[in-house]
């Protein structure tokens, strides 16, 4: 037994063919093995004779073990043997999908059980044009950075890493959720023939860049940029953004095995993101890190697996929380921003408040920056204050709020997550994840009420402003400014334009009052 398995391992079919994966894919070893052990699985299931199908046992075992034995070394990138790829044959909201220099003539798409949002970060640069995970919610922070990459992306799809199989075609459908694999020729061009339209679309709206974002009863809306990093200014600008309404810092922090930036390095990244954008605001939401976005990509994966950590991470150490626990990694933060609001107008968000002694905790460590500063002759520049509305105890205390902060920025994702109690991350409940809650409806209406009454500065940045099945509804409640992913804006403008606002109050008002603001909002 052990002779055949010594042969097995010096086997070209084997040996030979996980070269090429390592050559022309870019693969890893252990990914390279894995993608081979297919083919040749594949080849013995289809031996008539059944003893030779029987041997696919043998070529497993000692795969296994040289698995076993790669991944022992420290050489090796964790979990990428684990991950699959397959084709993608065409995506029908994406036009941007084009093979990477080193994938071959066919793109290639990830599938695997999880990806962290750190990594995603990688995907402007990677040979992978699209995702599918096991995992996640079409809020987790995985999918909203899909979306603001412009990625083709199904998450949540459960058994997808387990069914589909190394060079199966695909087609992902972003926007309706489904992965179809091996579709057939009839399928694959009614597919090509929507991306024909979606790139169409795409093109009639690119027409409104320079249109100004006015209703038809002559209020401006304010249509700002979500952001992830400092070079993503251009991109917003040609999206026609006025300005970045949140610029999610915590990615300047995350994959980087611990190191965090120091002062200066965050400094240089918030300045680039300012000066990208030629002199119009951006909002700097300080660290959000915690729930489904860890520091590294090692403590990444399945709600699962996060629990053996942290019980409930979604309700524990993150955000503001995380930056209060370390004063010193916060005031270099906070420090940071200063200095580089010398270069522009600049607005601060704290995200995840939700008690008055974590707002004066803060805005003592932010005069402490101030003050260091002064010490050192180091000049900085005014900033705006806002806070994030995005756990109920916050939009049921919005007086606490108003009396500290300039404007107030409702995080959508966190408060549905918050008021109905569950893990948008967790697929297993993402049919509870409901924008159109009548107690979601009214804690977003009262704060915007609030602001307008009190005169304070009030924008919506989670995924309800990027929505266009939301934007007359927001209009109608009062909502001005917008904050949402580049390629959502001139959608979004295009509702605003079509839209009465003073009409649309009244109707706002009776969606708000029904029992069903879902069934009220179709009609």
């Amino acid at each position: 037994l052990l002779d055949v398995h010594l042969m097995l391992l010096h086997d070209e079919a084997l040996v030979s063919a996980t070269k090429v994966w390592i050559h022309e894919r870019h693969y890893n070893a252990e990914w390279a093995l894995s993608a081979q052990l297919e083919v040749l699985a594949r080849q013995f299931d289809e031996m008539e004779d059944a003893y030779l199908r029987e041997r696919k046992a043998d070529v497993e075992q000692v795969v296994e073990r040289l698995l076993r034995e790669l991944r022992s070394s420290s050489l090796v990138a964790e979990g990428a043997a684990a991950a699959g790829s397959a084709r993608n044959a065409h995506n029908p909201n994406n036009a941007h999908h084009a093979a990477r220099d080193f994938a071959g003539e066919d793109p290639l798409v990830l599938v695997a059980s999880d990806v962290a949002p750190a990594d995603m970060m990688q995907f402007k640069r990677s040979v992978f044009t699209g995702f599918v995970t096991d995992v996640g919610g079409k809020t987790s922070h995985t999918a909203i950075v899909a979306r603001s990459l412009d990625i083709p992306a199904v998450v949540g799809a459960r058994e997808a890493s387990r069914l589909i199989r190394q060079d199966d075609w695909l087609v992902i459908d972003g926007d309706a959720g489904v992965v179809l694999v091996n579709p057939s020729p009839i399928v694959l061009e009614e597919y090509r023939f929507r991306q024909r339209q979606s790139e169409l679309e795409r093109a009639r709206l690119n027409r409104l860049r320079h249109t100004p974002a006015v209703t038809l009863d002559g209020h401006a809306v304010e249509l700002l940029a979500n952001i992830e990093l400092p070079g993503d200014g251009p991109g917003a600008l040609e999206a026609g953004a006025v300005g970045v309404g949140l610029f999610r810092s915590e990615f300047l922090f995350m994959g980087r095995a611990g190191h965090l930036p120091d002062e200066e390095e965050q400094y240089l990244a918030y300045k680039s993101a300012i000066d990208g954008m030629q002199g119009l605001p951006v909002t700097i939401r300080t660290v959000d890190i915690g729930a489904d976005k860890p520091l590294d990509s090692s403590q990444h994966g399945s709600a699962a697996a996060r629990d053996e950590s942290h019980l409930n991470p979604a309700l524990g150490l993150r955000a503001i929380r995380w930056s209060l626990a370390d004063p010193a990694m916060f005031l270099s933060q906070l420090r940071a921003i200063l200095r580089a609001a010398a270069h522009g107008q600049v607005n601060l968000l704290i995200p995840m408040l939700a008690h008055g002694h974590e707002i004066r905790q803060t805005l003592a460590l932010l005069d402490q920056a101030r003050t260091e500063l002064d010490e050192a002759t180091i000049p900085y520049g005014p900033l705006k204050l806002g806070a994030m509305i995005e756990v109920p105890a916050a939009a049921l205390t919005l007086d606490v709020f108003l009396k500290y902060f300039d404007f107030l920025s409702i995080g959508t994702n966190d408060l549905i997550q918050y008021t109905l109690a569950i893990d948008r991350a967790d697929e297993s409940v993402a049919h509870l994840y409901d924008p159109l809650h009548p107690a979601v409806l009214r804690l977003v209406a009262g704060t915007i009420a609030e602001c307008l009454r009190r005169g304070k500065g009030v924008s919506v940045c989670g995924e309800m402003a990027g929505d266009t099945a939301f934007t007359r509804l927001l209009l109608g409640l009062g909502l001005r400014s917008f904050s949402m992913h580049p390629a959502q804006i001139l959608a979004v403008k295009q509702e605003v334009l079509r839209s009465d606002a003073a009409r649309l109050a009244p109707w706002a008002q009776g969606v708000l009052a029904a029992e069903e603001p879902g069934v009220a909002i179709v009609l």
